[in-house]
């Protein structure tokens, strides 16, 4: 078999090319991983914020309204998903796959910092409301394009025999992120005083996420994506995207809504729910979350490298939905009955585990389902539009939900019903067979 040169980012490489490829081409991933972890610390951070960030730009008269109102402009960054999908996905597609991760990295950083910087309501009235709406577009925007580049340049950097678990590494940086944020929320809450938090202490995971933006974009400087210097695709209209890719993208959008649904509600909306709903302390909350987070980076590995040794790419993914469907229930049954903190944070870390483990496997049938010209893209509408009807909005939808029925077992309902959907998604998502993905990769 002629050799293959390493360096090409778009060619199949061998297992033993792979031992003996450049340390820059092993960095490009390390890369990849901790600015994609940046970027996903930067959007998220806001969600274990959104209680004291209603009641400082979104004043009402009382605490639910503001919270909601929150956590609307929390849901209002997914809006901009869906361009920044397309547009740095398809400038990606053309321009190389780190070229379009610096366009997000950049977009991120103005958003975080104008949020850490902003006035409260109190300060300048109705423009704060305005401005921290536009900040929340602006991470959007940047969010909704990461994606797809960063998990088709970790599929494309190594050989067939690694691809689940070198783009589980992506799913695996946004555990990591989430952990980092909701420790840094614990921290804030456990060393500052509730006047601290409200005067400045707020700001502080914003901070920190400002200051982190410019090492990710150094990191993505980095030279090696040789898809830069390839002759360029032509452009590809998202008409003809949607016409010609049709069942992989509707299926792929609806198998997102298992994993957006559960990393928002059981990771994210989780700390609100802990303190208002079931009333417990915000140190533990915020210290569930981190661990919850912590859980995903290492198991999200673990069950790619399981994955990477199986013919078929669904075969985890149909046990890790059923083990969620069976979990949910007794899960926030024993929460809302008061069950101990200990035994509250050994629940929600099971749920964790069972159904955030597949975003390697997942991700990598996604991305197969496409040409390589087109993986960027389409991995980008599919994950921006699924997270954005299914996830983005969801810990909105429940918190309205509890408020509107008084139901604490609103959350769980949520989740079997996406966990369903994407259950019957992912038998109808067209699976090549593993001998046309090793030739045409």
């Amino acid at each position: 078999m002629a050799r293959v040169e390493c360096i090409d980012l778009h060619s199949f490489m061998t297992e033993t090319e792979y031992r003996n490829a450049p340390a820059n081409l092993r960095r490009i991933i390390v890369a990849t991983v901790i600015s994609n972890g940046f970027v996903a610390y930067d959007f998220t951070v806001y969600g274990f914020s959104a209680a004291i960030i209603g009641r400082l730009f979104f004043p009402a008269h009382d605490a639910t309204s503001s919270l909601l109102l929150s956590l609307a402009t929390f849901g209002a960054g997914f809006v901009m998903r869906p361009l920044g999908a397309v547009l740095i996905g398809r400038y990606a597609d053309r321009r190389g796959r780190e070229a379009g991760m610096r366009l997000s990295i950049a977009s991120t950083a103005l958003g975080t910092w104008l949020i850490a910087c902003l006035p409260t309501h109190a300060a300048i009235g109705a423009s704060a409301t305005v401005l921290i709406v536009l900040a929340r577009l602006l991470q959007g925007l940047a969010a909704g394009g990461e994606i797809g580049p960063a998990s088709a340049l970790l599929m494309e950097s190594v050989p067939y025999e690694r691809r689940c678990f070198s783009v589980s590494w992506r799913g695996a940086s946004q555990g990591a992120a989430a952990c980092v944020a909701a420790l840094v929320g614990a921290c804030t809450s456990a060393l500052l005083s509730p006047e601290q938090l409200a005067q400045w202490g707020w700001r502080v995971p914003f901070v920190i996420g400002g200051l982190i933006a410019p090492l990710g974009w150094f990191l993505r400087r980095m030279p090696g994506d040789t898809s830069a210097s390839k002759p360029r695709p032509a452009r590809t209209p998202l008409a003809i995207l949607l016409r010609e890719h049709a069942r992989p993208l509707a299926c792929g959008i609806l198998m997102m809504a298992a994993p957006s649904s559960s990393i928002y509600i059981a990771v994210l909306y989780m700390p609100s729910y802990l303190i208002h709903t079931l009333q417990r302390t915000p140190v533990i909350s915020f210290l569930i979350a981190s661990l919850a987070g912590l859980v995903i980076l290492i198991v999200t590995p673990l069950v790619a490298l399981a994955a990477d040794r199986l013919t078929s790419r669904k075969t985890l993914q149909y046990a890790s939905l059923v083990a969620a469907l069976v979990t949910a229930y007794p899960a926030f049954h024993a929460l809302t009955r008061g069950a101990p903190d200990a035994l509250a944070l050994v629940i929600i870390l099971f749920y964790v585990a069972v159904a955030l483990n597949n975003a390697g496997a997942a991700s990598v049938l996604m991305l197969e389902a496409f040409p390589k010209h087109r993986r960027a893209a389409s991995l980008s509408v599919i994950y921006t539009f699924g997270v954005v009807i299914f996830g983005g909005f969801s810990p909105l939808a429940v918190a309205w939900l509890i408020g509107a029925t008084g139901n604490a077992m609103t959350p769980a309902w949520y989740l079997l019903a996406a966990n369903c959907l994407t259950l019957l998604a992912l038998s109808r998502f067209p699976e090549r067979p593993s001998s046309a993905r090793r030739a045409s990769a």
